[in-house]
């Protein structure tokens, strides 16, 4: 009894220790696997959550209806989505509710309020249920019909978020479920804008539609002056290395171009946006024509030209020497360059920097020529292509921002205009522009004039001197727009100039959620009038903008709402060029991330030494009227590919895989110019080249492979014993040879070797240098001595004899002569002479 009763005590307390460790590792694994409603920060499209990602359930905004309220509008707005099971088990109870924060107070809360706490959306609608249970991998739609205020009659299902004021309000999406062996938690979220233009009467049956306005958003404002950039651009496509031809057709590195200029394309949606807005039935007035301005690649215009007449497309883009294929894209290309001809004339055009090249770079490489290829032939390039006359003097350098060396380079040609980001230029002074607004954080924001004077960036005079002549100006856009223009479509950049405290990654939000995004965007400045802040606005996407057809479409709907709204205005790039600069000076800031992704150093020097020598090879050719190829025709597609070396386009996939294009670029043209310059020689002649004399001229044969007519100077290094003259300069005819004599002097008998080589006129050596062998008949400085000893010894005969002969003394050289018989020889020889005279009488 004592051991039974004394044992059953350890035994319970077994029994309970074993239970409360079980009980715990239950409630551990429950608080692992799927954490409470109250602790869970997953994370949703936005990066305000965890930076581990949603582990269960995956939602994303499909569309927003209508984007944009006004005080026209329906009460009720639509917001739909889908949601994706992407964990390893079942989520039960799946429900959805709508979330508000506070409206946007500072152009930075565009895209700082999509990263706050889902705390912050304090506003709460009911959360709906979307699915009893979801599997893994499946998916399931929805749409929430939300109410923009609050009535007690508000049919069951529709939440309210109780706005009552325009502005810009950021919304969340919550998604709750319970996933197997876990409880309910908050799965995902996702963030987005909703620009509210103005408010309306809330009705209670959002099938009734009688809504009595209220009053616009800021009535006593002025509206915003607006200005919009519409980018075509696309990264550099030819292959690098061919020079200019009269009939050859055009090598492409791909045939991704055939696709964006087709039906459904990138460009070819953005045309579309634009013609459909812009056509006279469309439903809109001359307000949106006249705030749009067409930015236009010249690079891709060319391109797309030389598509239009058949082209080639490489096998693989890395090997430009391997096989190649009939590219597809002639047609498309085709009959999108004519839609664009039809549109161009309509409207205002102005030319990006060809194949948007680095200004920072091109200033490096320091060639007068190829900069004014890449800043000064685009404007030309464009009216020619598009029969427009194009704004001049303004560039749009594609970072938003420019160094020093950058801007007094384009001063330097001409422009005088630069358009940068607002945060790109600082005053001079050090004094900060600071509008009355904060940040979120708490950071006060810099707010600049429309355009500035840009300090010790000088314009040249009529002279050339640039020391003392006007100031370049800058025109600023809105940073904040521009990043969440940037952020519509695939594949969207971050842009350079936007800071990096509200830097996240744009790719977790779905495309519908950029979209309202940049809806918000484009319209806050509108909403939100402040002293210190002026009532304009540039709107400028990235050069090579993703949007489709649809989010074009939207944008565009967007400005023309504001403009009938009366709370934006139409203002013309032109208009905006021709407004004066504010007093205060500034100076460039020269961002760092632009610099981060600008074209590394190395590649000025071997560019600047390749233009140089296409500089030298164009002075040397020929332009004859009989000629179809003229010389600038031939070699410019050469100073277009080192053009696109420095393109800033191919830096958006990283700087390896830029490096690697721009170098492949290099060496491809590297390559044809030394070819080019080997294509012209002299021809070595076989064995010994024979002189009849001494003064026998050397005959030289020089060919020319070229198909233009080019001239040419011997460069002769002549030994000591030949005098060989410079015949001065010469003409080679294209793709022919020629002979030339050249008067030579040779004073030895012995073989010599005489180099010789072809350069250009200013002195550039041409193809390969050649050694011919000389031997002349003459005999030289043998037969000179012979001579001259021969003379010494006739004078030294002679003066001997006539020595003797004074002295009356006969000549030792006369010894052992008989006088008698000499006689007789002088008598027969006269009586002879007398003969041969009487003879040639008689025969008289």
């Amino acid at each position: 009894m004592t051991r039974a009763g004394s044992g059953r005590p350890g035994q319970d307390t077994a029994a309970l220790h074993r239970w409360i460790l079980s009980f715990v590792a239950v409630v551990v694994a429950v608080l692992t696997v799927c954490p409470s409603a109250a602790t869970a920060q997953p994370s949703g499209s936005g990066s305000g959550a965890a930076p581990t990602g949603p582990k269960f359930l995956k939602l994303s905004l499909d569309s927003v209806t209508p984007t944009a309220i006004t005080a026209s509008s329906d009460p009720y707005f639509v917001v739909s989505g889908t949601i994706t099971n992407i964990g390893d088990r079942p989520v039960d109870d799946v429900s959805v509710r709508i979330q508000r924060a506070a409206a946007v107070t500072n152009p930075s809360g565009l895209r700082s309020t999509l990263r706050l706490d889902q705390n912050s959306f304090d506003v709460t609608g009911e959360f709906q249920d979307v699915a009893d249970r979801l599997d893994t991998g499946q998916r399931k739609q929805f749409s929430l019909t939300v109410a923009l205020r609050s009535a007690p009659e508000l049919p069951s299902g529709i939440s309210s978020i109780d706005i009552t004021a325009p502005g810009i309000y950021p919304l969340l999406l919550n998604v709750n479920g319970a996933p197997s062996y876990g409880g309910q938690a908050r799965l995902d979220d996702a963030r987005f804008l909703l620009p509210v233009l103005g408010v309306p009467i809330a009705t209670p049956d959002p099938m009734k539609r009688t809504v009595t306005p209220t009053v616009p958003a800021v009535p006593d404002a002025p509206p915003v002056a607006t200005t919009m950039l519409w980018p075509l651009a696309d990264r550099p496509r030819l292959v690098a290395g061919a020079t200019g031809s009269v009939q050859g057709s055009a090598m492409l590195t791909d045939d991704d171009l055939a696709s964006s200029l087709a039906s459904g394309g990138r460009l070819d949606q953005l045309l579309s946006a634009l013609e459909t807005a812009l056509k006279p039935d469309g439903g809109h007035d001359r307000k949106l024509t006249s705030a749009l301005c067409l930015a236009v690649d010249p690079d891709l215009l060319l391109t797309v030209s030389d598509m239009t007449d058949g082209y080639r497309v490489l096998a693989s883009p890395s090997d430009p020497d391997g096989t190649t294929r009939a590219g597809t894209g002639a047609h498309a290309a085709k009959a999108w360059l004519d839609r664009l001809r039809t549109l161009a004339p309509t409207m205002c055009v102005v030319a990006l920097p060809f194949a948007q090249v680095d200004p920072t770079a091109l200033a490096a490489a320091g060639d007068e020529t190829l900069s004014d290829r890449a800043l000064n032939a685009p404007a030309d390039l464009v009216d020619s292509l598009l029969s427009v006359k194009s704004v001049r003097g303004v560039a749009l350098p594609d970072s938003g921002t420019l160094d020093t060396d950058g801007a007094g380079l384009l001063a330097h040609h001409g422009y005088t205009t630069a358009v940068l980001a607002d945060n790109a230029v600082a005053p001079s002074d050090g004094r900060s522009n600071i509008s009355s607004a904060k940040s979120p954080g708490g950071a006060s924001e810099s707010v600049n004039p429309d355009m500035v004077l840009l300090s010790g960036v000088t314009l040249p005079t009529v002279g050339g001197d640039a020391a003392g002549g006007p100031e370049m100006h800058a025109a600023t856009f809105d940073i904040w727009s521009a990043t969440a223009l940037a952020a519509i479509g695939s594949h969207p950049p971050t842009p350079p100039f936007t800071p990096d405290r509200i830097r996240y990654d744009v790719t977790n939000d779905s495309r519908a959620a950029r979209l309202q995004d940049a809806l918000g965007a484009v319209a806050w400045t509108a909403l939100n009038p402040e002293a210190g802040r002026p009532r304009s606005a540039v709107l400028m996407p990235p050069q090579q903008w993703g949007a489709n057809r649809d989010e074009a479409t939207a944008v565009l709907g967007q400005l023309d709402l504001l403009f009938r709204n009366n709370l934006a205005a139409p203002r013309s790039f032109t208009e905006l060029l021709a407004q004066q600069p504010d007093p205060q000076p500034y100076d460039l800031d020269y961002l760092p991330a632009a610099a981060d992704e600008a074209v590394p150093d190395h590649f000025a020097e071997p560019v600047r030494q390749q233009a140089h020598n296409i500089t030298e090879l164009m002075g040397a050719l020929v332009d004859q009227p009989q000629q179809e190829l003229t010389p600038r025709t031939f070699l410019t597609p050469l100073r277009d590919d080192l053009i696109r070396v420095l393109t800033m386009s191919d830096r958006r996939a990283g700087a390896a895989a830029a490096d690697t294009t721009a170098q492949r670029r290099l060496d491809q043209t590297t390559r044809t110019i030394d070819d080019l310059f080997h294509s012209v020689t002299v021809l070595p002649p076989g064995g010994v080249y024979t002189l009849a004399s001494e003064q026998s001229p050397l005959l030289l044969v020089a060919r020319n492979d070229l198909p233009v007519a080019i001239r040419i100077k011997f460069r002769i290094d002549a030994p000591t014993e030949t005098n060989i003259k410079d015949i001065g300069e010469q003409q080679l005819p294209a793709k022919g040879t020629r002979s030339f004599q050249i008067p030579t002097e040779v004073s030895d008998s012995r073989n010599l070797v005489i180099p010789i080589a072809l350069t250009t006129p200013d002195g550039t050596p041409l193809g390969n240098a050649v050694s011919v062998s000389v031997r002349s008949n003459a005999y030289g400085r043998v037969l000179a001595i012979i001579t001259a000893s021969a003379g010494a010894l006739l004078l030294l005969l002679a003066g001997r004899r006539l020595w003797h002969r004074f002295r009356g003394q006969s000549d030792p050289a006369d010894e052992g002569f008989d006088p008698e018989k000499r006689r007789r020889v002088n008598k027969y020889l006269r009586a002879r002479k007398r003969k041969l005279r009487d003879e040639n009488q008689e025969a008289r």
